[in-house]
């Protein structure tokens, strides 16, 4: 069989043919899969034995000696029910496929001798997932069919422009593993934790990062912590540290588009605020050095403000920087009441 013969089954979830008679084995026991890559470099490790059925998941339905149940998938109703030719109304909602299955074998058993029915999970309609943070439309999100982390993240509107430097995936340990590296168990033992890089994931750095999410997944975006450069520059304002490794001082003036008309960059300042102190400390920092090669670039930390001065008349530049200061201050402290 090809790979892409293989992926097509892999599309349907679990599919089980059921024997009635007592030398047909019993259900079977929940075991661990391997996570296998699929072309299109989607990581799948299987549904849990203990998936529930809910209202809007669609089935795909084949009984020995019951031709009239249509191929098509049929849905269950909002009260949890499948309505199928002859069977009639059989519940689904809350039962396992297993389960399910039991139910049909009981309701063919009065019309056919030896019945016997196999059941597909066509489509998922009743498992949410949640996406929170840095993203356009947190909220909760219907897998109405089989999503990856990408999919969610666009029904999601997207990652914010603050959005930080992960994305958490928080998944039921039902589900066995998070197919990415360095997953671990949470103390509580119910949930596995992973995460992917954004920068990387945007960059389609390691298609596999983009793993198929599973119902009551959690995804959570944190908002990147920030730096803000005021003074004269180009454009001042608050910039996100959506890298681990952090800006530094020529990055973050980078990100300001550059210096203004009148700096004095070998005056620059980085206002700081330690933990336990009564305010910030002021550090002294010479871009013209920097710039030049002469000084060793300065790494900026959470919530540090990189003040380029101006060249202009002491007394004008005074009021400026002082307007500066008491508008980046304040953004600092609405940020971290």
């Amino acid at each position: 069989m090809t790979i892409a013969k293989f992926a097509g089954f892999l599309f349907a979830a679990i599919s089980i043919v059921c024997e009635p008679s007592g030398l047909g084995q019993g259900p079977a026991q929940s075991r661990p899969r391997s996570p296998t890559l699929t072309p299109r470099g989607i990581v799948d490790v299987g549904l849990p034995e203990e998936y529930l059925l809910g209202p809007d998941d669609q089935l795909k339905i084949w009984a020995l000696g019951i031709g009239e149940i249509p191929a098509a998938p049929q849905r269950i109703d909002p009260a949890g029910y499948v309505d199928l030719p002859v069977l009639g109304r059989i519940r689904a909602s809350g039962l396992s496929l297993n389960q399910f299955k039991e139910a049909l074998l009981t309701s063919l058993a009065k019309e056919v001798l030896k019945p016997q029915v196999s059941v597909e999970i066509a489509e998922f309609g009743s498992q949410p997932v949640t996406v929170m943070g840095a993203v356009n439309t947190p909220g909760v999100q219907l897998l109405r069919s089989r999503k990856t982390l990408a999919e969610v993240l666009s029904m999601a509107g997207g990652l914010r422009n603050d959005a930080g430097a992960v994305i958490k995936i928080t998944r039921l340990a039902s589900w066995g593993p998070i197919p990415l590296p360095g997953t671990t168990l949470d103390p509580t033992g119910r949930y596995n934790v992973a995460e992917v890089g954004v920068k990387d994931f945007l960059n389609a750095k390691d298609p596999a990062q983009n793993i198929l999410i599973r119902p009551n997944d959690v995804l959570a975006v944190p908002t990147a912590e920030m730096v803000y450069v005021i003074g004269a520059v180009r454009k001042p304002g608050g910039f996100g540290l959506t890298e681990r490794g952090g800006i530094s001082a020529l990055h973050a003036l980078s990100m300001a588009e550059g210096l203004g008309p009148t700096p004095a960059p070998g005056s620059s300042k980085i206002l700081r605020t330690q933990p336990g102190a009564s305010g910030p400390t002021e550090i002294a920092v010479d871009l013209t050095k920097m710039m030049a090669g002469r000084a060793e670039d300065v790494m900026l930390r959470p919530n540090d403000i990189l003040i380029v001065p101006s060249s202009m008349p002491k007394q004008a530049s005074l009021r400026a920087l002082d307007a500066a200061i008491q508008m980046a201050t304040g953004v600092v402290i609405w940020r971290h009441p």
